[in-house]
């Protein structure tokens, strides 16, 4: 049984594509390497042999004159820098259209929301780091239960409560009044976020392991839907199955951070059946890149970097696995927000020499490596 295994590492960009200054970017954006220089270089032993430092100079990764995986750059092709453009073109489906951005909700899908929720009210409704507006505005949520609404220069809409005020389920069926919304009213928005929190220590804390995405359904069929006509089985590990809204997933695991994300990952290698594993690491963006944290980046990639050898001892001849990722979200750069980068490709096989695969113009290329070792 032939399987494909792909880690995407979310937002671990590796340099500016040409046209990042449209995106609000500058041409200096780099997550991987700009992390590693203001870091004194990353520890990544087992991505080195595989070729990641032959890909682009970065501290402490050194080239090799004898990789064992297939290296490269892919570049983004569609018009945009957050996660659900990224996946959808690694699995072949390019968006000639951006998702759009707002700065603020307009009156009439916030009047909607708050008629159909019957949630009396709004806080926020302004583009805001997550972890800062819930500490700004908790006080006012805690005495009118009113939800935090609020957006970044990604295309989110996100919803923020105390789940100790109001019941976690209250928020997800909020979130998919809010989905429903936005796309009566053709609003363009990529991803409905939950953001639930408790207040512990006097200090509002998010609970990642109960966020969850509503996106919206991909227009056109990828290469996931190919392999399910085909009798094919995906598995989606981690926030997969949100990104794709469960079209050609076949079978689901959440996960609770990128320790379990790794470790569900193992698990799968050793056990699972189905035909493609496909895994999400969300730690790297959301906690590390968003917050501009380049040290708990650089450990994070450390620690997946820690789990490579227990993957390629569980993989059969015949499986491949493909490390990439999905945008950048430079920790090193100013504000809070993702960065338009090009993103590493890393292929192994057992008993296989690595190549340069160069610059690819699109992350489909993911895609035709999957359909050509699988169909």
């Amino acid at each position: 049984m032939k399987r494909a295994i792909v880690i995407v590492i979310d937002s671990m960009g590796i340099g500016a594509l040409a046209d990042a200054e449209e995106f609000g970017d500058d041409l200096t954006v780099n997550t991987l390497c700009n992390l590693a220089n203001q870091q004194n270089g990353l520890d990544v032993k087992n991505l080195e042999k595989m070729g990641l430092g032959n890909i682009k100079e970065i501290k402490g990764v050194k080239r090799t004159n004898c990789p064992t995986a297939d290296y490269g750059i892919l570049k983004m092709k569609s018009k945009g820098k957050d996660t659900t453009t990224g996946h959808w073109e690694l699995m072949g489906l390019i968006l000639d259209n951006p998702f759009k951005t707002y700065q603020k909700f307009d009156d009439k899908i916030i009047d909607e929301f708050i008629k159909k929720t019957n949630c009396k009210g709004i806080l926020g409704n302004y583009p805001a780091s997550g972890t800062k507006i819930i500490e700004n505005l908790n006080d006012e949520h805690q005495k009118t239960k009113f939800p935090i609404i609020y957006t970044s220069a990604d295309s989110v809409f996100q919803i923020a409560l105390d789940i100790d005020l109001i019941p976690v389920e209250t928020l997800y069926e909020w979130c998919k009044i809010a989905r429903k919304i936005l796309d009566d009213n053709k609003a363009g928005i990529s991803r409905v976020i939950a953001r639930p929190y408790k207040v512990i220590d006097n200090k509002p804390t998010r609970i990642g392991a109960l966020r969850h995405d509503y996106s919206v359904a991909p227009p056109k069929d990828t290469i996931l839907n190919t392999l399910e006509k085909n009798n094919k089985k995906v598995l989606g590990i981690g926030k997969i199955y949100d990104i794709f809204t469960g079209s050609g997933i076949t079978e689901k695991i959440p996960t609770k951070g990128n320790t379990d994300g790794l470790n569900q990952t193992l698990l799968a290698i050793q056990n699972s059946k189905c035909d493609l594993i496909f895994t999400n690491l969300v730690d790297t963006d959301m906690l590390y890149g968003h917050r501009r944290d380049s040290l708990g980046y650089k450990k994070a990639i450390e620690e997946i970097d820690s789990y490579i050898p227990k993957f390629i001892n569980s993989m059969t001849n015949d499986d491949i696995l493909i490390i990439t990722a999905d945008h950048g979200c430079d920790p090193t750069y100013k504000g809070s927000d993702h960065t338009r980068e090009c993103v590493p490709y890393l292929m192994y096989k057992k008993n296989y020499n690595g190549t340069n695969i160069g610059i690819k113009d699109s992350f489909t290329y993911v895609s035709e490596v999957i359909k050509k070792h699988l169909l």
